[in-house]
C-alpha cells in the first residue's frame, strides 16, 4: 500500500491503520497455543484467515468455527510444511479461494516425542525432525507463498523464532521440572532469524515487509516449579499469555507498521535486558 506524503498527522486514520479488512492472512501452526490466538485477533480485525496446520490438529473444523463466529470466508488446509508439494498445494487452494494473499504468519514448530533429549544423546532423526518443520518448513512457506506475494504487489510475513535464537537458555530455569531447551530448537530458530532478515532485504524493493515475533513462557499449565523458576529470571516475575502475543501480530500485518522491516519484535516481558 503506498503511503500519503505529508507531514501532518490530523490527515492520517491512525486507527484504520490498524484495520485487516478483506486482507488474506495465512497463518501456519494455527490449531496451536499461540496460533490460535493468532487466528483470532486477526479475525477479529476483519481478515479472512486461512488456518494451516497438520491434519491431526484439524484445521478444518477450526476454520468452520472462526468463520461461523465472524460471518467471513475462512479456510482451513492440511500439511506437512516441510514437504515442498504440500506447500505448494497450500498456495494453490489459497489461490482458488481468495485468488490473494496479504499476509504469512509461520507459527508452526515441532516438538518431538524425544524433544527434551540430552545434547550429548540427543538422535539424528529428533534433530532432523525438528529443523525440517521449524526451518526448512519456514524456507518453504516463505519460497511459496512469499514469492507469489511479491507477483501480487507486496504484503506482509511475520516468522516466530524464539528467545533462544537471542539468548541462551538459562539452565537454572529447568531445574526441578521436566522441561528443558534442546540444542536443535535453538539452532533451528536461531536460522529463522537469520532467513528472516535475509528476506527483509531481499524482498524490500519488492513491497513485502518480513519481521518477526519472539514470544517467551506463554503459559500453558506448566509445572508449578516452573512457573516458580521463571517468576525469578523474568523482570516482569510471570509467565506471558498467547493474546499478549497476538497483539504484536496485528501491528507488524497491519499499515501501522508500513515502515517496519527486518525486525524483531520481542514479546518476552524484558528476558533479555538482563
Amino acid at each position: 500500500m503506498s503511503q500519503e506524503r505529508t507531514t501532518d498527522p490530523s490527515k492520517i486514520d491512525f486507527r484504520k491503520k490498524f484495520e485487516l479488512g478483506g486482507k488474506v492472512i495465512v497463518i501456519t501452526g494455527a490449531c496451536g497455543l499461540i496460533g490460535r490466538a493468532f487466528c483470532e485477533a486477526a479475525a477479529q480485525f476483519g481478515a479472512h484467515i486461512v488456518l494451516a496446520d497438520i491434519p491431526a490438529a484439524k484445521p478444518e473444523e477450526a476454520a468452520k468455527a472462526l468463520e461461523e463466529k465472524h460471518g467471513r470466508k475462512m479456510l482451513g488446509f492440511g500439511l506437512d510444511v516441510a514437504k515442498k508439494n504440500e506447500v505448494i498445494a497450500l498456495k494453490a487452494a489459497v489461490e482458488a479461494e481468495f485468488n490473494r494473499c496479504d499476509g504469512l504468519v509461520n507459527g508452526h514448530q515441532n516438538k518431538t516425542k524425544s524433544f527434551f533429549e540430552p545434547f550429548e544423546e540427543y538422535g539424528e532423526d529428533n534433530w532432523d525432525a525438528v529443523v525440517e518443520t521449524n526451518l526448512k518448513g519456514t524456507f518453504l512457506t516463505c519460497q511459496i507463498i512469499g514469492t507469489w506475494m511479491t507477483a501480487l504487489g507486496g504484503g506482509s510475513i511475520v516468522n516466530i523464532p524464539s528467545t533462544y535464537s537471542v539468548v541462551a537458555p538459562n539452565q537454572n530455569l529447568y531445574k526441578g521440572t521436566s522441561l528443558g531447551c534442546p540444542a536443535a530448537y535453538s539452532a533451528s530458530k536461531g536460522g529463522v532469524d537469520a532467513l528472516s532478515r535475509y528476506l527483509a532485504s531481499y524482498w524490500a524493493n519488492k513491497k513485502v515487509r518480513v519481521n518477526m515475533i519472539t514470544p517467551h513462557g506463554v503459559w500453558n499449565n506448566h509445572e508449578q516449579q516452573f512457573e516458580d523458576n521463571f517468576a525469578r529470571f523474568s523482570p516482569m516475575e510471570r509467565l506471558s499469555y498467547n493474546h499478549e502475543v497476538a497483539s504484536a501480530l496485528i501491528y507488524l500485518l497491519s499499515d501501522a507498521s508500513s515502515y517496519v522491516t527486518g525486525d524483531n519484535l520481542l514479546v518476552e516481558g524484558g528476558w533479555t535486558v538482563w
